[in-house]
């Protein structure tokens, strides 16, 4: 049954990507939004906005029952809860069915089975996605940890079970590390999540960060390729690029996570990540739930809206798709031009004197900027996400450069200048890149 009415419960540049699909397709678009957000693109932009004032700012968009009693109050059949914030709240996906308004992503039992990374890791090895060697339930203490070290060989890295961007993580070079390691990454776990629970891992070196992009019905599932997206600063991803392997590896790792998707029913889109060492081989890190980020380089390369397809298939559609229709032309990279200083990654909110994005064929630029727009200083520092496309690598990074040295943003600092240098970076335009990329060139770094 198609969606009248859909809420979005998120702000920013995911917002108004999905506030264009819900239009493109017909249906009404609700938005929630804290005092920060009130004159906001997407909130100016949807058909009717819902405030929810709080103190904290992030507590507009994480205060549940507030979210819940916006979409019942709207009238709202769905809520689209884009990334961050209650993407992956298996609580407030119950809280939606208890209602009988549609999430439009996974079920509450997918979030949490794929939420826990070490339940995560034993289903889609038993689905037979290749894992790196390492425990198979929580570890509390050195002397386990350190005898399972030992069987699969330093260095090993040590994770939190319901973590995610990288916080807390601890590589273990030695078992004289562990003791300290082990208390910091389980310390860091409990503040962040809720949940002191760690895992041991093989630590995968000069390993590259790649994923790929699956639709689920809830019983079959396809792929629309990978996304390469190692150049990271603290785990968190900065270019993101597409297509990056050859048709043979691609047709094999996708037939895996679509077997990965199937073996728990998903239903939406999920992004499959993995590690790729030296050697070639691929290791499953975690399945992120949700739209993803850089969704947009795929949806460059293969010519489909994924934001609407999520829709779709969340509204009770069968996949529209087979396998055998999807193909890739092309080559995308994207840009996240965030409000950050590009030496040191200190947030720089403000206010935008001047904004000029640039245009024209094999460009797209997803923003909710403009000029006069007020940066908060207190939600994640995304201000826009610039991508070209062209036939070859070769010709989206000379269509990038354009791209960036068209760009205007005045009144914070951004990144344009650490994009700039790396598109002229000889290691990038080779291709030889590691998620040790920044780290190896901190001359870029300026």
């Amino acid at each position: 049954m198609a969606f009248k009415r859909v809420l979005i419960a998120n702000r920013g540049e995911i917002a108004l990507r999905i506030l264009r699909a819900l239009r493109d397709m017909g249906i009404e678009v609700a938005i929630i939004h804290g005092r920060e957000d009130r004159l906001s693109l997407p909130v100016r932009l949807a058909d009717v906005a819902y405030p929810i004032m709080r103190q904290n700012p992030l507590d507009s968009y994480l205060d549940i029952e507030a979210v819940v009693s916006a979409a019942k109050d709207l009238d709202c059949d769905a809520v689209h809860p884009g990334y961050g914030f209650l993407a992956e709240n298996a609580h407030f996906v119950k809280r939606l069915e208890e209602e009988g308004i549609t999430f439009i992503g996974p079920t509450a039992e997918v979030i949490t089975l794929l939420g826990d990374k070490i339940e995560a890791r034993a289903a889609m090895e038993a689905a037979g996605l290749p894992t790196a060697k390492g425990s198979s339930e929580p570890i509390s203490s050195a002397e386990v940890a350190i005898t399972l070290a030992d069987e699969i060989g330093y260095p090993v890295i040590i994770k939190a079970a319901a973590g995610g961007g990288g916080i807390g993580m601890q590589i273990v070079e030695k078992s004289a590390e562990f003791e300290n390691a082990l208390k910091l990454c389980r310390s860091r776990a409990k503040s962040a999540f809720g949940d002191d629970r760690v895992f041991v891992e093989k630590y995968i070196e000069g390993a590259q960060h790649i994923e790929f992009q699956v639709l689920g019905d809830g019983k079959n599932a396809i792929h629309f390729g990978e996304r390469f997206c190692s150049i990271q600063r603290r785990h968190q991803k900065l270019v993101e690029e597409g297509p990056w392997l050859s048709e043979e590896k691609r047709a094999e790792i996708g037939a895996l996570v679509c077997e990965g998707a199937e073996s728990v029913g998903y239903k939406g889109l999920a992004t499959f990540e993995f590690l790729r060492d030296k050697n070639g081989d691929f290791y499953f890190l975690e399945v992120n739930p949700r739209v993803q980020v850089e969704h947009t380089v795929t949806e460059l390369i293969t010519g489909y809206n994924l934001v609407e397809l999520g829709i779709r298939v969340a509204q009770g559609e069968d996949l529209p798709l087979t396998q055998a229709d999807i193909s890739w032309n092309g080559h995308a990279i994207q840009c996240r031009l965030n409000a950050e200083d590009p030496k040191d990654f200190i947030p720089s909110p403000g206010r935008l004197w001047e904004c000029h994005f640039p245009s024209g064929f094999g460009i797209r630029c997803d923003t909710h900027a403009h000029p006069g727009y007020e940066m908060p200083g207190c939600f994640d520092s995304l201000l826009a996400k610039l991508l070209t496309w062209g036939p070859t690598r070769e010709d989206a990074i000379a269509r990038m450069r354009t791209a960036l040295d068209e760009t205007i943003i005045t009144g914070v600092e951004h990144l344009i200048p650490l994009h700039r240098r790396i598109m002229d970076e000889e290691d990038f335009l080779n291709r030889d890149i590691t998620i040790q990329y920044i780290d190896n060139h901190q001359d870029l770094l300026g």
